[in-house]
């Protein structure tokens, strides 16, 4: 796989294995090398991954799956750490081992009705730069659905994130988290919710908590083929292990569905409501599937 873009650049190889030792599990192994350029960070990176998972697709689905691997990276980064008006350059190896479950109650994996899913992460972490520090990060997702009459469904998610066992500007750019835009919170730019440095660049934080609540309204007009999604979302990152529950950025706004034989096409219009300086008053996102 190659990536040849004006803040992208990369090379990789990866081999997989489907049917490992049991039906629908994969081993993953994968090498690469990459150059990406973005407001939070600049990373030259390379790695070297294992993965094995629990898959779940359209014709056998499955309530749990799961993965476990190890990663192996070597990342030069250009960030902000310990003073917000100062960009360093900072070399960091980290070794991790990410483990996911996931249980998936819901009734489609692209277009789901009713149900519910919920999914954790959780990846110990060792960096390596001058000395060893030690870190764990933890995610949780989950989503609900519930139909209220036969065109409409009611739809909300929530996302907790937290990374403890270390300070914000002790862990590489790259490995903190971040929040706004199409697969967060819609009206905000890529990244651009949380605390920023002097040059009003994100720099990512250890605290995450995200919502989303949307109707899907399916049109009975064009033979059922479209739906509008009216949707609030939002956020609050900060670079303390908890989020501030006090300090929140909302987004809201109105998306198209177009319902295909393979799964619903969206297109998602939205705006800040309680913007900061900078911040664009519309965002659109064009994706395939509903947005969670």
């Amino acid at each position: 796989r190659g990536v040849a873009g004006t803040q992208e650049q990369l090379v990789s190889a990866e081999f997989r294995r489907s049917n490992f030792m049991r039906r629908d599990q994969v081993l993953d192994i994968l090498a690469l090398a990459s150059n990406i350029e973005r407001d939070a960070y600049r990373a030259k990176t390379l790695q070297l991954s294992g993965l094995i998972e629990r898959q779940s697709n359209i014709i056998w689905r499955k309530t749990w799956t799961w993965s476990y691997g190890a990663d192996l990276i070597a990342t030069d980064e250009r960030g902000v750490f310990d003073d917000l008006a100062n960009k360093e350059t900072r070399t960091f190896f980290i070794a991790a081992l990410p483990l996911s479950l996931r249980y998936d109650g819901s009734n489609d994996l692209l277009d789901p009705t009713t149900g519910f899913r919920l999914g954790g992460r959780i990846s110990p972490e060792i960096s390596a730069k001058g000395g060893s520090l030690q870190y764990g990060r933890v995610q949780i997702d989950a989503s609900a659905y519930h139909p209220v009459s036969d065109s409409v469904v009611a739809a909300g998610r929530i996302r907790v994130g937290t990374i403890i066992g270390a300070k914000s500007s002790e862990i590489a750019p790259s490995r903190r988290f971040y929040s706004g835009g199409g697969g967060s919170v819609r009206g905000y730019g890529y990244q651009r919710l949380g605390p920023r440095d002097a040059f009003d660049d994100p720099i990512g934080g250890r605290g995450l908590a995200e919502f989303a609540l949307e109707a899907r309204v399916r049109l009975k007009a064009f033979g059922g083929n479209f739906g509008i999604v009216p949707f609030i979302d939002g956020g609050t990152l900060t670079t303390d292990v908890t989020p501030d529950v006090g300090n929140w950025q909302f987004g809201a706004g109105l998306g198209v569905r177009y319902y295909s034989s393979f799964g619903p096409i969206r297109l998602d219009v939205g705006t800040p409501l309680n913007p900061r300086k900078n911040d664009a008053r519309v965002a659109v996102v064009v994706s395939l599937g509903q947005a969670f």
